[in-house]
């Protein structure tokens, strides 16, 4: 921990979705998260894996969105999350492979040099995620 620092960690991520039921489906069905909340009338879903939050707000422009691109847009770009440990990383390989809509934009690869391993994906709902593992 840094001690000059002012804050201590994420308290939670707020991602504009979509189709707010597609997204939390995706994360409580597919990655076992819980639901901790929600603001129907927001419309608000609040998801967790028990470390991190995340609010799922629904989109309100009917219009189709631009995607996001990295060099030409400001925010965020994808979340990144740590799987427990690599039998957990493999299960979302196959978890995340075989639901539906998701788009797998790379399999499992090394990381720089290693030893950490990742692989990209985009949610049904069109988030950028990625998990990761370090070996051992």
């Amino acid at each position: 921990m840094n001690p000059d620092s002012l804050t201590s960690g994420i308290d939670h991520l707020g991602l504009t979705v979509r189709n707010i039921e597609v997204t939390s489906a995706f994360f409580i069905e597919c990655l076992g998260w819980k639901k901790v909340g929600e603001k129907p009338d927001y419309p608000a879903v609040f998801v967790s894996d028990g470390r991190i939050m995340l609010t799922l707000w629904q989109l309100k422009n009917a219009e189709p969105g631009s995607e996001f691109d990295r060099r030409s847009h400001i925010g965020l770009h994808h979340v990144a999350l740590r799987a427990k440990d690599e039998r957990a990383f493999d299960e979302i390989l196959q978890r995340v492979s075989n639901w539906p809509g998701v788009k797998v934009e790379f399999p499992p690869e090394l990381l720089g040099q290693g030893p950490k391993r990742h692989m990209m994906i985009y949610e049904p709902g069109g988030i950028r995620v990625e998990f990761d593992v370090v070996p051992g």
